[in-house]
């Protein structure tokens, strides 16, 4: 699923990075805003209450929401900008890069937290954000633009017109490529929701607090190390088959 690109890519390649990835923003969705009262996955409201503090002049509290904005966008800049880096080095998975490095923030994070007061909590958001950033532009190219896993606005209007696109078989021929997209706007969105669900379980329930990043860092190096395994064996046992 993080291996394949281009034409090669198929709906259940988009399915299975699409569960992984939108569970894990479902988990730092919750846990950032059970923490900080912030939103850590997308920058929509932080852009709103930046614009509302520059409207009344206070430019120096609008800051730390533009702190916010950037640091999304920094992540995004990154990982767009490590991926065309190593495009051309065939042998070399582009994708593994701004995954590891959203992974190690998570972890780092939640490990860090057992040891030190966060003090700085606008410090952590911004790395959410980061995180969020780096893991919402890889998902992107390597899906070309179909799958986006960190938030659910533009799903829902995407789920909305592909519903109301079954009404008009006359206009909307390729009923597969349509019944396809609502399918994995679906998946999208439940397991946002289920990551949610699992994350503030785990956060005020187990009272694992941070350390539910751990959790969801965990998962996303598993599902790298999973994939890789699975590509490395169905690759040896065509190399057999052709002997």
């Amino acid at each position: 699923m993080f291996i394949h690109q281009g034409k090669s890519r198929t709906l259940k390649h988009n399915l299975r990075i699409a569960t992984i990835l939108s569970f894990v923003a479902g988990i730092v969705n919750v846990t950032g805003f059970l923490a900080f009262k912030q939103l850590t996955t997308n920058v929509t409201g932080h852009f709103a209450l930046f614009i509302y503090d520059v409207a009344d002049f206070e430019f120096w509290k609008g800051t730390i929401y533009f702190l916010y904005i950037f640091s999304f966008l920094l992540g995004s800049f990154l990982s767009s900008f490590l991926i065309d880096k190593y495009r051309e080095n065939k042998r070399f998975n582009i994708f593994l890069v701004p995954s590891i490095i959203e992974s190690f923030i998570l972890i780092s994070i939640g490990l860090v937290s057992n040891f030190i007061v966060m003090a700085y909590p606008d410090l952590v958001i911004s790395l959410l954000l980061f995180a969020m950033g780096l893991q919402n532009s890889f998902v992107t190219k390597i899906s070309n633009a179909i799958v986006r896993t960190t938030h659910l606005t533009g799903l829902f209007t995407d789920l909305g017109i592909d519903l109301s696109h079954l009404y008009f078989p006359k206009l909307h021929k390729n009923r597969r490529e349509l019944k396809s997209n609502i399918k994995l706007r679906i998946f999208i969105i439940a397991f946002f929701f289920a990551g949610g669900l699992v994350g503030g379980f785990l956060y005020s329930r187990y009272n694992l607090k941070l350390n539910t990043l751990v959790f969801a860092g965990v998962l996303l190096l598993a599902s790298l190390f999973y994939d890789d395994l699975r590509y490395r064996i169905i690759k040896t046992k065509r190399r057999y088959k052709n002997y």
